[in-house]
């Protein structure tokens, strides 16, 4: 069998598409201990649950946090944001529920060198912007426009030469 073909039959189980997502970003929060603590204890108190989860790096003291919710949280999550954001002068946050969460699933992924560079490559040939990234051993999620989502799903597939289930 090809290198390529062996490592995608070894790696790759297919695409999963969520829609019902929401991204919040908290930036120019002080980068001291605790301040995430802070902020994600006061999401789960209210039985907000989070999914992505990317910090910036510090410069100057402070810190960008992004996140996502499920949209249907997101009324909810604006008003805890908004308290936070009082409670950490200077910060500014920003929601934005045109997004979809388009994930790679699979694993072993991190073991096999180019996966998140093919998917990264793919869904730029295409002209679809990705706003967020993570990664973990078995699962690429990228957050990227609402609308193309589902085109994204048919890009992946082609790209890694997935059978793409008629229904999307």
């Amino acid at each position: 069998m090809p290198k390529e073909e062996a490592m995608e039959s070894l790696v790759l189980s297919g695409v999963a598409l969520d829609e019902d997502q929401a991204r919040v970003a908290i930036k120019n929060v002080p980068d001291k201990p605790g301040i995430a603590g802070f902020i994600f204890t006061k999401l789960g108190e209210a039985n907000i649950n989070v999914d992505m989860i990317i910090q910036s790096s510090a410069e100057e003291g402070k810190n960008d946090i992004s996140f996502t919710v499920e949209e249907e949280e997101l009324k909810e999550t604006k008003k805890i944001m908004e308290k936070i954001k009082q409670e950490l002068k200077g910060s500014d946050v920003s929601y934005n529920s045109d997004v979809t969460r388009v994930s790679l699933v699979g694993g072993g992924m991190q073991s096999h060198p180019g996966v998140a560079g093919r998917t990264f490559a793919c869904l730029g040939r295409e002209g679809i912007n990705i706003e967020m990234i993570s990664t973990s051993e078995i699962r690429i999620s990228c957050i990227i426009k609402k609308k193309e989502g589902k085109r994204a799903v048919r890009v992946i597939h082609k790209e890694f030469e997935l059978e793409l289930n008629k229904e999307k």
